[in-house]
């Protein structure tokens, strides 16, 4: 198995290319991402490498359980000062543009570990 932050490198790179592709330009290279960032998306990667056959709405709700654990609440606009995030709702309930990024960290993973 590759390096995990090698993976969550690559999935980070494929996010931002994702976003940027649907006109949000806000997401930095990994290199600049913050400790936090990096961070969550290595722990991402170390729970679909230890749990086979996660599905992107279980990937989804690992990662809303962790920015609750670390303060994080809803909000209609992303600020990290503020802990808010506009993502910060069941799978269900998220637009099919951002559910997209779950599937995309999914097949990063599969493809690379």
């Amino acid at each position: 198995m590759k390096d995990v932050e090698y993976i969550a490198k690559a999935a980070h790179q494929i996010n931002k290319a994702y976003c940027e592709s649907i006109g949000d330009l806000s997401q930095v290279d990994w290199e600049d991402a913050p400790e936090w960032q990096r961070i969550s998306a290595t722990n991402g990667v170390i729970f679909h490498i230890t749990n086979s056959n996660v599905t992107p709405e279980e990937s989804h709700e690992n990662w809303l359980a962790e920015k609750i654990d670390d303060g994080w609440s809803y909000g209609s606009v992303k600020n990290v000062e503020k802990k808010t995030h506009p993502c910060m709702l069941p799978y269900v309930e998220l637009p099919k543009t951002q559910r997209t990024k779950d599937y995309l960290f999914k097949a990063t993973v599969e493809v690379l570990k």
